[in-house]
C-alpha cells in the first residue's frame, strides 16, 4: 500500500532531518512515529478504562497477599 502525505517544504525538511539523525529512511521514520501514536492512544484508552473499573472498587492487595489469593 502507498500512502501519500502533503508537507510544506519546511515540515519536509524537518522530517527528512530528523530521520537522517536517526539513520533511517524518511518513510520508515513516519510509519514508525505513525504506529507509536497509534499505540501510545491505545494505551492511555486502556488506562483510562481501567482506572474506571478502579474506581468502582479501589480496593488494593498487597504483593503478599495476592500470592496468598493465587495460592502461589
Amino acid at each position: 500500500m502507498v500512502i501519500s502525505i502533503r508537507m510544506t517544504d519546511e515540515e519536509r525538511k524537518l522530517a527528512e532531518s530528523y530521520a537522517k539523525l536517526k539513520g533511517t529512511t524518511l518513510s520508515d521514520s513516519i510509519k514508525k512515529a505513525y504506529f507509536e501514536k497509534i499505540e501510545d492512544e491505545y494505551d492511555i484508552a486502556l488506562a483510562k478504562e481501567a482506572l474506571k473499573e478502579y474506581e468502582k472498587d479501589p480496593k488494593t492487595y498487597s504483593l503478599d497477599e495476592m500470592k496468598e489469593l493465587l495460592e502461589l
